[in-house]
C-alpha cells in the first residue's frame, strides 16, 4: 500500500465520517445510549432503533488471539505494520462479541448467544448487561445464532446444564447442526493447536446439548420471525447465515463472522483462519459487503469494537469500515 492510497483512503474516511454525524438518523432511527451509575464500569450495552423495533447492542465481553489466526494470508511485515498504523497490540488482537436484543410486537428476539466461559475468562456478561437493562434470561423468547462455534452458542446452557434461556426458542441453521452436533467434525483447517480444536468441538456439542430435543434448524434465506430475515453467508461454517433486521424502509445488517476485525478483514482484505472454505467464505463476504456498501445499509459486526455499528464503504482496492458516531 503507498502513501497516495494510505492518503485518499483518509481523505475518504474523513469525508464520510464527517457525513454520518446522525449514521441511524434516517436509515435506522436515532441511537440512544444508555446511562450506568458512576463508578459502576463502563457501559454494555447500547439501544436504538430501526423502524418501529427497538434493537440494543449487549456485549457478552471480549475474546482473542495472535492477529496472524484472522489475517491468514497476510505477509507478516505489512500485518504487523497494519496494526501498528492502527495503534493495535501486534501480539494480540481483540474481538469483542456484540448480541443483538431486538423487540418486536411484545416478543424479545436475541441474536447470537456469545461465548459464555468457552473461549477465555473475558466473557460470560451478556447475563449483567440484561439486567442492566431491567431483563433476565426468562425474558427472551427466541434465540437465533448464525453458526455454531462456540462464541455464538456458549451462552445456551447454564453451569448446572440448564438451558440458559428457559423460555426461549432457539433456532440453529441446520448445515451447522448437521456438521458439528451430529457428528465428529475435521476442524484440522483451524489455524489453532491440536487441544485448541478438541475444547472447541466439545464446547458446541456442550452448549447446544440441552436443546438437542426442541432445537428449530433452519436454511438460510428463511424469515425467522417477522422483521428478522436470514441470508446465507457460507464458508465460515457450512451453515453460516447474515441477519437483516427490517422495519419499513429501515434496515441493520447483521454480518456475523464475516471478518472479524475490520482493521484486517475490511480496511484489508485479508482471510481469517477459522474460515472453512476459504473461496466460498471470500465469496459471501464480498457478495454481502458489496450490498452493504451499494444499498448503504447500516452494518452491526459481532466482534467490531464495541458496539460495532457503522457502515460499508466501497473503496478503489476494496472496502473501508467507517464507524458509527456515538449517538446520546
Amino acid at each position: 500500500m503507498n502513501a497516495f492510497t494510505l492518503n485518499r483512503r483518509a481523505v475518504m474516511l474523513s469525508a464520510v465520517i464527517g457525513a454520518t454525524s446522525t449514521f441511524l438518523g434516517g436509515a435506522a432511527g436515532v441511537v440512544q445510549a444508555q446511562t450506568k451509575t458512576p463508578g459502576s464500569g463502563n457501559i454494555g450495552h447500547y439501544r436504538f432503533r430501526v423502524g418501529e423495533i427497538t434493537a440494543t447492542v449487549l456485549s457478552d465481553g471480549v475474546i482473542g488471539g495472535p492477529p496472524r489466526i484472522y489475517a491468514s494470508d497476510a505477509p507478516e511485515a505489512e500485518l504487523q505494520e497494519v496494526l501498528r498504523r492502527a495503534f493495535l497490540p501486534t501480539d494480540h488482537l481483540t474481538l469483542n462479541l456484540n448480541t443483538l436484543l431486538i423487540e418486536n410486537a411484545g416478543r424479545r428476539i436475541l441474536i447470537e448467544a456469545g461465548a459464555g466461559g468457552t473461549m477465555g475468562p473475558n466473557a460470560g456478561r451478556i447475563f449483567a448487561n440484561l439486567a442492566a437493562i431491567g431483563l433476565d434470561p426468562a425474558d427472551i423468547d427466541v434465540v437465533v445464532v448464525s453458526h455454531t462455534h462456540p462464541d455464538h452458542v456458549g451462552n445456551l446452557r447454564t453451569a448446572d446444564g440448564t438451558m440458559a434461556f428457559p423460555r426461549a426458542t432457539v433456532f440453529v441453521p441446520r448445515a451447522d447442526w448437521e456438521f458439528f452436533v451430529r457428528n465428529d467434525p475435521d476442524l484440522s483447517y483451524m489455524p489453532v493447536p491440536e487441544d485448541f480444536r478438541v475444547r472447541f468441538g466439545a464446547a458446541i456439542k456442550h452448549s447446544l446439548e440441552p436443546y438437542a430435543k426442541n432445537v428449530e434448524l433452519y436454511e438460510a434465506g428463511a424469515e425467522i420471525v417477522p422483521g428478522l430475515s436470514t441470508i446465507a453467508a457460507f464458508g465460515h461454517t457450512p451453515g453460516m447465515a447474515n441477519f437483516i433486521v427490517h422495519s419499513g424502509n429501515d434496515q441493520l445488517l447483521l454480518t456475523a463472522d464475516l471478518a472479524y476485525h475490520p482493521v484486517v478483514n475490511v480496511d484489508n482484505p485479508w482471510r481469517p483462519g477459522p474460515d472453512r472454505d476459504k473461496n466460498a467464505a471470500l465469496a459471501s463476504r464480498r457478495r454481502i459487503f458489496d450490498m452493504a456498501a451499494a444499498d448503504r445499509i447500516p452494518v452491526l459486526g459481532f466482534h467490531y469494537p464495541f458496539p460495532g455499528l457503522g457502515r460499508m464503504l466501497k473503496t478503489d482496492g476494496g472496502y473501508a469500515w467507517v464507524p458509527a458516531n456515538w449517538q446520546f
